[in-house]
Formats: structure tokens, C-alpha cells, sequence
């Protein structure tokens, strides 16, 4: 217990000598060792590449997972040393929820139908962001994150303990410097004393103050030392920086690789989709059909077959081929003669006619025809 009491008071009093200290160079009233100027480009080089690596390290987290709650969570599994639990992505859950409404709608169905292709690309973007958001954690977050919790947390450590030596060591001076002039005041002659008693007294003081100097002088080559001695390991370590940089360049050169891989491959299975689609005997294929027909008149001119405004109902005649069958989805009104009426479920007979808008068909139902608006039909196979 004596021993601890001790130790308890002496760390107060150096924490008390450092206070001063510090307290004095603030004011003015104290001298300051100051570091070479090598050595402070090396602290403002560090610094530096703290404050930026944090900056990146936390954006680039948001970019990977924009959801502050997963990324607490993220960080609360990783504390506790367990594994976090594996995360659908979003590009996943909606691929799902496509095909499951596939299902419900019939997939027989042209609207169904491009639902499974949709859900099964996105499916499959998910699954190549669920592998990037995994190899960028892993080649360029992680290695971020030790240099802030690992080196970083050194050299930090290691600039306090040089800072508290360096402020021993300007006590130190301090010390030694009053003792010096206390010494040379007390060898000073007094002329005006003449008494015996008073030029013993002066004697006596000044072999005080010259043990006094003599000590602080010992303690100030230890200061110096401890402090040359912390001043190196700390420079060394300031100086490995430039490895962090090295490092952290290769990371980054991995991050890259990483992102142009996952967009390559996001990039192909968008082709294949839109592929897929074209495929797809769809209103959306009839109506590129009847676009490109329609262009094509127009760019004949007067001499064309057809044109839209002199399109008469009853001279359109059905051709020999390329008619199908359609079922209607709502009630429909006509607006005009040149239409045709419809109701929700019956089957009709359609097909394109050059010269017409792409948002319109012809519709035969007996010996009833006209205009039908495409939206308002499932084309069958």
C-alpha cells in the first residue's frame, strides 16, 4: 500500500511539473524546445493522412452501404467478434418480388412473362453487387481501417509519450536555470555584512546551490536522453507513412478493378435482358413493327400507300398473313366512326396498317372494324 501511495504521488507531481510547464510556455513566461523542421513535415504529413483516410474510409462505406442502420449494426457484429448475418440486397429483393408477382399475374402472360426475365437480371445484379460490396470490404475498406485503429492509434500514442518527455525536459531547463541563478546570487560578496556568522550562512548556501545545479544538471542529460531516444522512434514511425501510402495506393488500384468488374458485368446482363425482351411476342415488338412502317411512308411522301389522315376504315382491307388474335382488358368507347368499341374479355382479330399511329391497331370482331388502342389489348400467341 506504501508503494502504490508512492507511485500516486509522484505521478501527481509530474502531471503537477507538466501543467506548469505547459502553462507557462502558453504565457510566454517559459522557453520551448522546438523540433527540427524535418521532423514537423513528418507530423503534418501524419496528420494529413489521418483526416483523409478517415474521410474516405467513412464515404466510402456510405457509397457501399447507404443504410446508417446496417452499417451500426455492421459495426456492432464486428465489436463483439461474430459474424454479421447475410444480407439480400436490394437488386435480390426486387428480382424476388417480380417473379412472385409473375406467378400471381401468369407467366403465360406477356406482362408476366417480362416480369420473370426482369426479375431474374436484377436477381443477378444483386447477387454481382452482393460479390463487389464483399471484395471492396475486404481489398480496400479493411486495410483503411487497420492503418485508423492500428498504426494510426501508435503514432498517436507514441507523439503523446514524446510531447510529456519533451515538456520534462523544458522543466528540466527551467529548474536548472534557477538553480544557476540562486547559485550565483548566493557567491555574490555582501560588503555590507561584516559579521562571521552571516559569511558562514553565505558559504553554506552556496554548497547547497551548488548541489542543487549539480543535480538538475544530471536530470536534465536524462531528460535529454529519454527525449532524443522517443524523438527517434516516433520520427521512424512518422517516416513508415510513406508505406501507408504505398499500400493504400494498391488498395485503391484493387477498389477500382473491383468497380469496373461489377459495371461490366451489371452492363452485360442488361444486354442480355434487353435481348430477352426483344424476343418477347409483346405489344411493344408489333408497335416497333408498325413505327418502322410509319416511318417509312412519311419518308415516301405523297407517293406512299397510305396516309394517316386519309386512312378510310372502309376501304382497309385484312391482310393474308401476320393477323393475330387479342383479348381486350377494359371497355373501350369509341370516339368516332373510325374506331371500334370494345368489352373487357372478348376476343378480336387485329393487325397493323401501314400509315397508322404505333398506339393504334386495326380490329376486326364479325363484320365490325376499326381503330383499337394497343394498351387496351394481351396480345395472343
Amino acid at each position: 500500500m506504501d508503494f502504490n501511495v508512492k507511485k500516486l504521488a509522484s505521478g501527481a507531481g509530474l502531471f503537477f511539473t507538466r501543467a506548469v510547464q505547459f502553462t507557462e510556455e502558453k504565457l510566454g513566461q517559459a522557453e520551448k524546445t522546438e523540433l527540427d523542421a524535418h521532423f514537423e513535415n513528418l507530423l503534418s504529413r501524419a496528420d494529413c493522412t489521418k483526416l483523409w483516410t478517415e474521410k474516405i474510409y467513412r464515404q466510402t462505406e456510405a457509397l457501399l452501404q447507404p443504410n446508417p442502420s446496417a452499417r451500426i449494426e455492421e459495426f456492432l457484429y464486428e465489436k463483439l467478434d461474430r459474424k454479421a448475418p447475410s444480407r439480400v440486397t436490394n437488386g435480390e429483393l426486387l428480382g424476388q418480388y417480380m417473379m412472385d408477382a409473375a406467378k400471381e399475374f401468369g407467366p403465360g402472360t406477356p406482362y408476366g412473362g417480362t416480369l420473370i426475365e426482369v426479375g431474374e437480371c436484377e436477381r443477378r445484379l444483386g447477387a454481382a453487387e452482393r460479390e463487389f460490396l464483399q471484395l471492396s470490404a475486404i481489398s480496400f475498406l479493411t486495410p483503411l481501417r487497420n492503418f485508423l485503429e492500428g498504426d494510426w492509434r501508435t503514432i498517436s500514442k507514441e507523439r503523446r509519450l514524446l510531447e510529456n518527455l519533451r515538456l520534462d525536459l523544458d522543466a528540466c531547463k527551467t529548474r536548472l536555470k534557477k538553480a544557476k541563478v540562486a547559485e550565483a546570487k548566493a557567491m555574490a560578496p555582501d560588503f555590507q555584512e561584516t559579521r562571521p556568522r552571516n559569511y558562514v550562512l553565505s558559504a553554506s548556501a552556496s554548497a547547497l546551490w551548488s548541489e542543487e545545479v549539480e543535480k538538475a544538471e544530471h536530470e536534465l542529460r536524462v531528460a535529454q536522453t529519454e527525449f532524443d531516444r522517443q524523438a527517434e522512434v516516433t520520427r521512424l514511425l512518422l517516416e513508415g507513412i510513406s508505406s501507408t501510402h504505398v499500400n493504400h495506393l494498391r488498395c485503391l488500384h484493387e477498389f477500382v478493378e473491383a468497380q469496373a468488374a461489377y459495371y461490366k458485368q451489371c452492363h452485360f446482363h442488361m444486354q442480355e435482358l434487353q435481348k430477352e425482351l426483344g424476343r418477347l411476342p409483346d405489344a411493344f415488338a408489333l408497335n416497333s413493327t408498325n413505327c418502322e412502317a410509319t416511318a417509312c411512308c412519311a419518308s415516301e411522301g405523297p407517293g406512299g400507300l397510305v396516309e394517316t389522315d386519309t386512312l378510310k376504315i372502309e376501304e382497309v382491307q385484312a391482310p393474308a398473313t401476320g393477323t393475330r388474335k387479342a383479348k381486350v382488358l377494359y371497355d373501350y368507347d369509341a370516339a368516332d366512326s373510325s374506331e371500334l368499341s370494345l368489352l373487357a374479355d372478348e376476343l378480336i382479330t387485329v393487325y397493323t396498317v401501314p400509315g397508322m399511329d404505333c398506339d393504334w391497331l386495326m380490329g376486326e370482331r364479325g363484320n365490325q372494324k376499326g381503330k383499337v388502342p394497343v394498351t387496351y389489348l394481351e396480345l395472343l400467341s
